[in-house]
């Protein structure tokens, strides 16, 4: 059966520093530095999507289509039962558009300043579709993020946020936590 989502040999073949059970990538996403992308079980990675750089994906865990995950000399981490939706990004390192330096990877290093920190989505998470996500930052367990939401600041757990720049909207409920813990019980992962 002819299937859009890579084989579990040619998983391997991409080289990453590690590839977990039941895995479902597209033949469409792209991998820069895939020996530094660490990816656990039950994970699904969508057409058109760009990882790049040092990345760790935990276990039960989507990446919608168009989304980008840049990590340049950073990390990015998404935590388990997260969730990124289409066309959004998260950048753990970006230039400085101060008008002080050039930016764009063209450019030598001595005339650019680019910054960042580790980006850290939680377990829990759900960004929503349009997101931008800039660096340096911990979207901290059971956050969910508003579509088109701009996240330029760490977010507090178990919230609701929405909004450019985002700001909180509401307490999210944690009854999920009942559900992923009867999901772990029944396929015995995790």
């Amino acid at each position: 059966m002819k299937t859009s989502f890579l084989s579990r040999e040619e998983l391997l073949e991409v080289g990453f520093a590690s590839v977990g059970e039941n895995i479902l990538i597209s033949k469409n996403a792209c991998f820069y530095s895939p020996e530094k992308i660490t990816i656990g079980d039950n994970v699904r990675i969508d057409d058109f999507c760009i990882l790049s750089g040092k990345i760790i994906i935990g276990s039960y865990v989507h990446v919608a289509a168009y989304v980008a995950l840049f990590a340049g000399k950073y990390k990015i981490e998404l935590g388990n039962y997260s969730a990124v939706s289409s066309k959004s990004v998260i950048y753990a390192e970006s230039d400085d558009y101060s008008g002080e330096n050039l930016s764009n990877p063209t450019v030598p290093a001595e005339y650019r300043n680019p910054y960042g920190g580790d980006v850290v989505i939680g377990s829990h998470v759900v960004i929503g579709s349009g997101c931008t996500i800039l660096p340096s930052l911990t979207i901290a367990e059971g956050v969910a993020v508003g579509a088109m939401s701009l996240v330029a600041k760490s977010l507090s757990a178990w919230n609701v946020y929405t909004g450019n720049p985002c700001r909180k909207l509401m307490g999210r409920s944690k009854k999920l936590l009942e559900y992923a813990s009867k999901n772990e019980r029944n396929s015995g992962k995790l």
